[in-house]
């Protein structure tokens, strides 16, 4: 399993890395088959967050370790490094800029973009 993870520098600028989750096959739900999953991440509370159709931020931090899980539209975030990723249904983006300048965020394509975000402990 994949996903983007926005990480700041030792300037406090935001830049995108590539990850990948480790998900080995486990017994979860005995007796069923083992599936494959990952290690426990601990978690504080999610939300559902709409960017209506047009919506663009101003440069900001993220408000604490998070991350997104893209249900519809196409979410673009723009890192302080000036690079630009646009999500859609089904990526999942992490947030670790918690401290620096920030990136900027924005709904594209004329259509809302929708997300649940979960915020980590």
């Amino acid at each position: 399993m994949h996903y983007s993870i926005l990480l700041e520098d030792a300037e406090g600028v935001s830049y995108f890395e590539d990850r990948t989750v480790d998900v080995p096959f486990r017994d979860f739900v005995p007796p069923a088959a083992p599936l494959q999953i990952s290690d426990v991440y601990r978690a504080t509370g999610f939300v559902f967050l709409t960017l209506p159709v047009g919506w663009k931020g101003v440069q900001h931090r993220s408000p604490r370790r998070q991350i997104a899980a893209i249900l519809s539209g196409r979410f673009r975030v723009e890192a302080g490094s000036g690079e630009v990723r646009d999500f859609t249904a089904g990526d999942l983006f992490w947030m670790e800029d918690t401290t620096g300048a920030g990136h900027v965020s924005s709904a594209e394509d004329g259509v809302a973009a929708t997300m649940v975000i979960t915020q980590l402990g």
